[in-house]
């Protein structure tokens, strides 16, 4: 079989309900604009029928490839091992909740044809709850566009295409980091931002309260460079500083006044063991970061079968 110019790339969980319809959506989207595709499903440990379902669409459909893992990865472990996998010279990834309207690939794809390393995708007229989805969201985007220094709107969109040369030199990030379009965006590439629908999502978002901390958390880790070298430096610069001002004038107030320093030099102690603590988060912190870089070799997932 040829080598397709597109793969798209799907990660999906539980959504028995939706995989049929989404494949029938976007193989309709590929046709309609002459598009040679191929579509990869990757069922992220799902316990209901969608990988049952995925092998019969695959049966009837070549096109079609389906990875499925041995337990549930996460979304950022599936889009790895789908876009490894992906043979298209141009990479488009969506979600699976059908949330995402298969019609705008061919806007994708054109968008890459045009010249861009990276189509990113800017949901308009965003069907999520306001509090818990939208606000969190534009609290995360611009921190992900301060970090990264890429000014995009809609990082959290899914829904994109990459040209194969911008995401190689990444790879060896995407699945254990978060926000695959930040890993690509931040090496410099050429980016433009499409516009697409979205639609309203059936049943209850994933997404919980804690799990937008959490992600927030994973923003900062993730996209800020030695934070915890930083934070322990600077620690142990004001804490040492301090702690030497504070016991020098402590003990210049003794020897002029006779005042014992007692109270003085035990915070003048304080603020040195301040320092030194702040010292040893800075030498940890650059541990973790030299360990870090050493385990990120090899898939963090396991794949039980392929079709």
């Amino acid at each position: 079989m040829a080598a397709p110019d597109v793969s798209v790339v799907v990660p999906v969980l539980d959504e028995e309900a939706t995989v049929d319809p989404l494949f029938r959506g976007i193989v309709e989207s590929l046709d309609l604009a002459g598009i040679p595709g191929e579509v990869i499903f990757v069922d992220d440990g799902s316990t209901d029928e969608t990988f049952d379902r995925l092998s019969r669409l695959h049966e009837s459909d070549p096109r079609l490839r389906v990875v499925s893992f041995d337990r549930n990865y996460g979304q950022h472990p599936a889009m790895h091992a789908g876009i490894s996998r992906a043979r298209g010279r141009i990479v488009v990834t969506m979600d699976g909740d059908l949330q995402n309207a298969p019609s705008d690939i061919p806007k994708l794809v054109a968008a890459v044809e045009a010249g861009a390393d990276v189509a990113s995708g800017r949901r308009l007229g965003r069907e999520d709850p306001a509090l818990l989805r939208r606000l969190p969201s534009a609290v995360i985007n611009r921190m992900l566009a301060r970090l990264t220094g890429v000014d995009l709107s809609d990082f959290g969109c899914a829904f994109n295409a990459y040209r194969r040369e911008a995401l190689d030199p990444v790879m060896h990030r995407i699945g254990r980091q978060k926000f695959t379009k930040a890993i690509v965006c931040s090496t410099g590439v050429r980016v433009v931002e499409v516009d697409l629908q979205h639609r309203a999502r059936d049943g209850r978002s994933r997404y919980r309260p804690l799990a937008l901390v959490k992600m927030g958390l994973q923003v900062v880790t993730g996209f800020w460079p030695g934070l915890s070298q930083r934070v322990g430096l600077s620690v142990a610069v004001v804490g040492i500083l301090s702690g030497a001002g504070v016991g020098v004038w402590g003990l210049v107030d003794w020897i002029r006044h006779g005042n014992p320093p007692g109270l003085v030099l035990l915070g003048a102690l304080v603020l040195l063991l301040l320092g030194l603590h702040g010292a040893l988060m800075a030498i940890v912190g650059e541990q973790l970061g030299r360990i870090e870089r050493l385990a990120q070799r090899g898939p963090g997932y396991t794949i039980e079968r392929e079709l």
